[in-house]
């Protein structure tokens, strides 16, 4: 009869899992032991049981293997299983007459994520020992016509079953242990078998469980056992139409069934009780399958005391991830201090990265068992930058990522050059682009600001990129490989060097890296023609499934464990992190091939059985001696939801209060108040920092501008700082990575197309073809100016939208003048102040009447009268600049009004008519203004009267705001030495 072993949840698996087996091997001679076969589920638990071995003194091990080992055996009977890679891109040729011929069967989704779920599905069935022939049972009649077409196309697949085709890694695997199966009922082993840390999650690993369970002495031994769990609650998991497979249990139980004993009569492998048994009862309580209410109310009074079972039991609840992050952190310094083993199990790689980030201002560097993934390491990264030029044009920001990638130019020795160059572009092109540089713009670059090898550089650069927007449409796979292993070795070797010299394949990051795109070079003749996208998704996935380990030395009592580790423990200290749902358990990924009831119906897996397994995982790692759980209150998004097991947990205790479950679960978060406490003084500064005060520096007299346009003037009066950073400290904000079609670029592309349209225009033309004459000028100007076919397009039609109007309002201003001044500049001087005031107005009409009128073209909204009258004065002052001869072609000139032409509604522009006493009171408050700067040595007030506080200005950063606000009083301070001399002159 099979029998299945088993150890509580908490106990520390491959200590107890040796003690067992040498128990059972005690009175065998010592050679004995090397005959017994042990199959781990994992290389790490592979490597507890053997330091478990080598704890317990020198003697002979058992041949230990991996249960996954079966599958990779080279001298096996079966054919060799084809490689993964290989089966995805074929799938993948399939999936993309798919789309052709059914388009609306995944909107969205690429052919390369449709492969891979195609590729996982037939995994699983091939796992699981299912045919397509499960397929044709299926009742799909009442289903909606998306998951029929979606069968229909499942059964093109068909193919890969029949025998036809070298087999998948999971066929493989399942016909071995189908084949072992056979052999052993025949011809039974003659040594122990063990198999340890598996639950039977998979079809075929459950099918080798419950051969070994058979044998005469095989031995299977499950990790976390509820052993306190109620006949009448195991009974409970298969009831119903869908079984509970997201109860922790469910696997234990379902493989307790298939052998035909009872879930509550599996044995103890050893009689060592669970490090904290009642604590694993409260849990198992709380873990119930739902409803459970009932449950907790009947049999919660029974429980022990809550206290003593959670003083070991930490709680933190931080307010942010960050937060959190160096909690944990905090911890587990803590405990390598105290000499403790301490682990963190989460999976959230965010929250692990964090985490040894933090643990880093202290030297330490944790035993990360997933390593860093490929994706993110710098190989990874910089073939990804390299797949994404792929038939795009190469942006600034896209250009400026290769140049600074720590591999770009290693080839050649010294990237000192290569990086003086790359700056030196950079400012250029975040000034005066252009948007999309090409081979032509760097070469005039390097014209233009001559230096040593920079010529070079620049053409290196510029052949290397150039065939980069050519690489579109469909390509061989093998095209593709080829062309990026051949741009990504030009990038990396640099101008003079080679691809062998430089930092790309080096390293383990660069060893892994290159072993993954050799595998894809070797498969790429089976994925036909693909897409761009489609490429650099399947690179994507390729890097993501890579991890590397670093030859760092780690310390050797701080580890980071995934949750399928939990099943190892050994750990002193276990923390249990991310406990937000979502992330533990993670939400089951949606299967664009079959429905949760085709799924039942087929006997295919659950969707909810990855959130047993974690669910698992939980009650195993929180049934350690010391735990601490830990999650963030709110994440970058929103406030976050607790686990799902955290919750039950947290209310049942809640509910006992009977029991001390308040009290204790008070407890739980006072000690991890505690730790978030610290994590908080951790980055608190020693001394508090006084905050900035409202600056309003004085500079020396001599030293303030005495030369500004009329839009300097608004600067003055709503945030003079900025005239004071921008023209005495002479500092320029540095322009963004990459130029986008902003407002700003519309304004001025507007204002080309208007300027032209004014000036170009012919006698005796009609409204009509001078709306024609006004889109072909924009449908130019666009091509010519603005780069972005999208925005090209948008401005367009909203240019189209309001033509008419725009047109027609022209021709009743061109009926009451001519245009004189289009976008010419002009100046007056102010003797008495050493003042120069200068404009260049979009343009003013000479009228019929001998006046003129000036205009100001607005994308966005006019300003108000109001507004004119005491901020934007520019339009006011350019007519009192007009009166006093400011402009030649005018002379001295009588204004009869100003208007803006708003381009969003050209027929309500908003136009104020003048006379000499709003000029004269705005040129006498123009002098008042310059008058206190420039002889009363006012300070430059940061932000003096903003249109609004949400209104951002280029020198926020300087002036420290957010340390002070606008209420607060303008600190005036000289600066630059401003003294008693600049004093005594302005009181003068």
């Amino acid at each position: 009869m099979a029998e299945l072993y088993a150890l509580p949840c908490g106990a520390d698996f491959p200590a107890e899992l040796v003690a067992g087996l040498i128990e059972r091997m005690e009175g065998r001679p010592p050679e004995a032991m090397a005959r017994v076969t042990l199959y781990a589920n994992s290389g790490r638990m592979r490597r507890a049981i053997a330091e478990a071995f080598d704890a317990r003194g020198t003697r002979l091990l058992p041949r230990m293997r991996l249960i996954t080992d079966l599958g990779s055996d080279p001298l096996a009977a079966i054919d060799p299983a084809v490689p993964k890679l290989r089966r995805r891109l074929e799938l993948g040729q399939l999936v993309q007459g798919l789309m052709q011929a059914a388009p609306d069967l995944a909107p969205g989704a690429g052919a390369a994520d449709l492969a891979q779920s195609l590729q996982d599905l037939m995994a699983e069935m091939q796992d699981e020992g299912l045919g397509p022939e499960v397929l044709e049972r299926l009742d799909i009649a009442d289903h909606a016509a998306h998951w029929q077409r979606s069968l229909a196309f499942i059964r093109i697949v068909a193919r890969y079953f029949d025998g036809s085709e070298a087999p998948d890694p999971e066929a493989r695997q399942r016909a071995l242990v189908e084949a072992l199966a056979a052999r052993w009922a025949a011809s039974p082993p003659d040594a122990p078998v063990v198999v340890a840390g598996s639950t039977g999650s998979r079809g075929a690993t459950a099918l080798f469980l419950e051969t070994v369970a058979r044998l005469p002495e095989g031995w299977v031994v499950l990790p976390g056992h509820d052993f306190d769990q109620p006949p009448e609650v195991w009974d409970s998991l298969f009831k119903g139409r869908f079984p509970a497979e997201d109860h922790p249990q469910f696997r234990n139980a379902a493989l307790a069934r298939s052998l035909g004993i009872a879930p509550g009569a599996v044995r103890r492998w050893t009689a060592a009780p669970a490090p904290e048994p009642e604590r694993n009862r409260m849990i198992s309580l709380a873990l119930r399958p739902a409803p459970v209410t009932d449950q907790w109310l009947a049999e919660g009074p029974a429980l022990a005391p809550l206290g003593p079972p959670t003083e070991a039991m930490t709680l933190i609840e931080a307010p942010d991830p960050r937060t959190e992050a160096l909690a944990v952190a905090i911890a587990l310094r803590e405990a390598a201090e105290q000499g403790l083993r301490a682990a963190l199990i989460t999976p959230d790689r965010m929250l692990t990265r964090r985490v040894t980030a933090a643990l880093d201002r202290w030297g330490i560097v944790p035993d990360d068992s997933a390593g860093q993934p490929l994706i993110l390491s710098p190989p990874g990264r910089f073939l990804r930058h390299v797949a994404a030029l792929f038939g795009e044009k190469v942006t600034v920001e896209t250009l400026l990522t290769l140049l600074k990638h720590p591999i770009t130019a290693t080839g050649a020795g010294d990237r000192g050059e290569h990086l003086r160059h790359a700056r030196d572009l950079e400012l250029r092109l975040r000034r005066r682009g252009p948007a999309f540089p090409g081979p032509e713009d760097l070469m005039a670059w390097a014209a233009r600001q001559p230096a040593e090898g920079r010529e070079d550089w620049a053409r290196w650069l510029g052949e290397t990129l150039a065939p980069c927007p050519a690489l579109a449409g469909n390509r061989l796979v093998t095209d593709w490989t080829e062309t990026h292993l051949a741009l990504a070795a030009a990038l990396a070797a640099g101008p003079g060097g080679t691809p062998e010299a430089s930092e790309l394949w080096r390293e383990a990051a660069g060893r892994e890296a290159a072993r993954v795109m050799q595998g894809l070079r070797a498969e790429a003749p089976h994925g036909g023609e693909i897409g761009a996208d489609d490429y650099r998704e399947i690179v994507a996935s390729l890097f993501k499934a890579g991890s590397v380990r670093g030859a760092e030395t780690v310390h050797p009592g701080v580890a980071i464990w995934g949750t399928l580790e939990a099943r190892v423990q050994g750990a002193d200290l276990v923390i249990l992190g991310g406990l937000v749902d979502g992330v533990w358990p993670e939400q089951p990924p949606p299967d664009p091939w079959m429905s949760r009831r085709m799924r039942a119906d087929a006997g295919l897996r659950s969707p909810e059985r990855g959130v047993g397994l974690e669910a698992h995982d939980f009650q195993q790692a929180i049934g350690a001696p010391r735990v601490i759980l830990s999650r963030a209150l709110k994440s970058a998004e929103a406030e976050t939801v607790p686990s799902r097991w955290l919750n039950r947990m947290t209310n049942l205790m809640e509910g006992l209060p009977e029991r001390g479950g308040r009290v204790a679960l008070a407890a739980m978060r006072a000690r991890g108040a505690r730790l978030v406490a610290l994590a908080r003084a951790v980055e608190r500064p020693p001394a508090e920092v006084p905050r900035a005060a409202r600056p309003a520096p004085q500079p020396p007299l001599d030293q303030r501008p005495t030369e500004l346009a009329v839009t300097g003037i608004r600067s003055l009066i709503r945030d003079p700082y900025q005239v004071y950073a921008r023209r005495i400290l002479r500092l320029e904000p540095l322009p963004p990575i990459g130029i986008e079609p902003d407002a700003r670029m519309r304004g001025t592309v507007l204002h080309r197309i208007i300027e032209r349209f004014v000036a170009e225009r012919p006698d005796g033309e009609t409204q009509a073809a001078a709306r024609d004459r006004l889109m072909a000028i924009a449908e130019a100007e666009l091509a010519e100016q603005i780069p972005w076919a999208a925005s090209q397009r948008l401005w367009r039609a909203r240019l189209e939208r309001v033509a008419a109007d725009f047109v027609a309002s022209e021709f009743d201003r061109m009926a009451r003048g001519r245009p004189v001044i289009l976008e010419r500049a002009g100046s007056v001087r102010l003797d008495d102040l050493g003042f120069t005031l200068t404009a260049r107005p979009d343009r003013i009409d000479q009228l019929t009447d001998g006046r003129v009128h000036i205009y100001d073209y607005k994308t966005g909204s006019p300003p108000t009268t109001k507004m004119q009258e005491a901020y934007d004065k520019q339009l006011y002052l350019e007519a009192a600049m007009a009166e006093r001869g400011g402009f030649a072609a005018l002379g001295h000139a009588d204004v009869e009004g100003v208007t803006y032409i708003g381009m969003k509604d050209p027929a309500g522009a908003r136009a104020d008519l003048l006379d000499d006493r709003r000029t004269d009171k705005t040129w006498a408050g123009l002098e008042r203004l310059l008058t206190h700067y420039l002889k009363g040595g006012r300070g430059y007030v940061a932000r003096r009267a903003m249109h609004s506080t949400q209104d951002a200005s280029d020198y926020d950063h300087l002036s420290r705001f957010g340390e002070w606000d606008v209420t607060d009083t303008p600190a005036e301070t000289p600066v630059g030495g401003y003294g008693a001399d600049d004093r005594q002159e302005g009181a003068a």
